[in-house]
């Protein structure tokens, strides 16, 4: 990690003062992002919006003003530690700090998957979640990412997965319309649990919601084929459990999005400063707290009078899904987004609720192998990701 010489403001411009208690509840995801550089240059990358990818290659706070900023806003919390970038592990040497700083922290790693195979044995062991994006298969993921990527992410997972201490999980931007069930399919027998994410990019033209509606369908239809066995899609395991607990989406979350960042989710900057959105950072308003200061806000992502969510089919077990979503497109108006991205991603996660009732989900929770049960509601993996698409 990159000491540096802090710069003082003028006296009377002090740090704004922090909130008594800008976390709910008791646990934190500390995400930082160890830097803004990435090996690939992936056409979706939402970092790409405000020109925030590759913006800032240094840290500017060291590893005693992280310490100090955890002392103060993040005591007593159970903290989870998510590497995030850019690529994070570009900056390894940052990841060594804090791991060895924090070693009652848990900690994931979210990467391109490119250069697992650089990361030594002891900190793949400490690590509870891999998550590694990959766009589906072959001719997918390479022609998101660039060509010969997908088989480099496989060849490294086969290669360190005997020395990870945790699960990995397949994360796809579900861009394409013609992704197929067999690709999908394929990643979920392939890693431990397997999330998606419909990109927030126009991508929803023609017959292409449609067409992510049929491979849905063969997604949920095999999730429901077995009880002795869980089908690890996280997105379809996360709707059933809100269904069938209800309570889920309300005790881990205070009722909120399930996305994490009107509750408990804070990214920092290489720069320090610290944003509850990683797709929203290019926002001077979003910013909560900076660790140079030492200062932390409550997240400005919250429930808005705007947000049509209260009034929706899915909001029982949905809880508002991408905050980020209907903030733009509600609370700012942008009327193109909302019609191109917030209103068929939306369609999507309810077309989502309506399959998966249609298969009784209590029903299939009862007849369930307690084993299935018991990774269905308390699922590790739940803390490191969105639970809805």
């Amino acid at each position: 990690m990159t000491s540096h010489t802090l710069q003082f403001a003028p006296a009377a411009a002090r740090a704004p003062e922090s909130d008594p208690d800008p976390i709910v509840g008791g646990r934190v995801e500390l995400q930082l992002l160890t830097t803004l550089k990435c090996n690939l240059k992936c056409s979706y990358c939402s970092l790409g919006v405000g020109e925030v990818l590759g913006s800032q290659t240094e840290l500017k706070y060291d590893i005693d003003q992280l310490a100090a900023f955890v002392d103060k806003h993040l005591a007593g919390k159970e903290v989870y530690v998510t590497f995030y970038g850019g690529e994070p592990t570009l900056n390894r040497d940052m990841m060594d700090k804090v791991m060895r700083r924090f070693p009652q922290f848990r900690y994931q790693l979210q990467t391109n998957g490119t250069l697992l195979d650089s990361l030594p044995d002891w900190m793949l062991h400490r690590l509870s979640n891999i998550l590694v994006s990959i766009d589906g298969g072959e001719r997918t993921t390479d022609g998101y990412r660039g060509r010969g990527v997908w088989r480099q992410v496989l060849k490294n997972v086969a290669h360190v997965r005997d020395r990870l201490g945790g699960s990995f999980t397949a994360r796809v931007t579900w861009g394409h319309p013609d992704t197929s069930f067999e690709e999908l399919d394929d990643l979920a027998e392939s890693f431990d649990y397997l999330y998606w994410q419909f990109v927030a990019d126009e991508q929803y033209f023609a017959d292409s919601t449609d067409k992510r509606k049929a491979v849905l369908v063969q997604l949920i239809d095999k999730f429901f084929r077995r009880t002795d066995k869980l089908y690890p899609l996280i997105p379809i395991m996360g709707m059933v459990r809100n269904k069938v607990l209800p309570n889920r989406a309300l005790e881990r979350y205070d009722g909120r999005t399930q996305c994490r960042v009107s509750t408990h989710l804070i990214n920092v900057m290489p720069d320090g400063k610290i944003f509850p959105c990683p797709d929203m950072m290019y926002a001077p308003a979003m910013q909560m707290g900076e660790i140079q200061g030492n200062w932390l806000r409550k997240s400005p992502l919250q429930p808005h009078p705007d947000m049509p969510c209260g009034g929706c089919e899915a909001y029982a077990w949905c809880r508002g899904n991408c905050m980020k979503n209907l903030y733009l497109g509600y609370v700012k108006k942008d009327e193109r987004y909302r019609v191109n991205v917030v209103e068929p991603i939306c369609e999507l996660v309810r077309f989502m609720g309506r399959e998966i009732d249609r298969h009784d989900p209590h029903a299939w929770f009862a007849e369930a192998a307690l084993p299935v049960r018991g990774r269905l509601v308390d699922a590790e993996v739940y803390e490191y990701v969105e639970i809805m698409p």
